[in-house]
């Protein structure tokens, strides 16, 4: 068993509930984990016998083209969409951090966290 993660992926997006966030966008940064048995491509050196980080990282980068309201939401459609590609995957992390939310004060990220199989329907 093992985890392939990506950290760190950056993007400009236009997610969130207030006029401001859907017309003017805000940085995001993404984290996946995907925890799966890839002691086959240990084994072998064959891509074919993990998570493939390009296409996670595709995944993420659909994800962040369609405005959603929540994170919470988007975070669930990526883990829907790693589940269709990975459906060996025993469990998948997916962090978005919002950089400097418009809340009336100095908050350098808000942060969201969605989990499978912890906490996910």
């Amino acid at each position: 068993m093992g985890k392939v993660s990506l950290e760190g992926i950056e993007f400009h997006a236009f997610h969130g509930v207030f006029s401001e966030e859907k017309k003017l966008g805000n940085r995001f940064t993404v984290d996946l984990h995907v925890y799966t048995d890839f002691e086959k491509a240990m084994r072998t050196d064959d891509l074919k016998y993990t998570v493939d980080y390009f296409k996670l990282y595709q995944i993420a980068k659909a994800h962040m083209q369609v405005p959603v309201k929540l994170l919470e939401h988007l975070g669930h459609l990526m883990i829907e969409d790693i589940l269709k590609a990975y459906p060996e995957s025993t469990q998948i992390e997916v962090v978005i951090k919002k950089h400097n939310p418009a809340l009336g004060g100095v908050v350098n990220f808000s942060v969201v966290e969605v989990a499978y199989p912890r906490d996910y329907q």
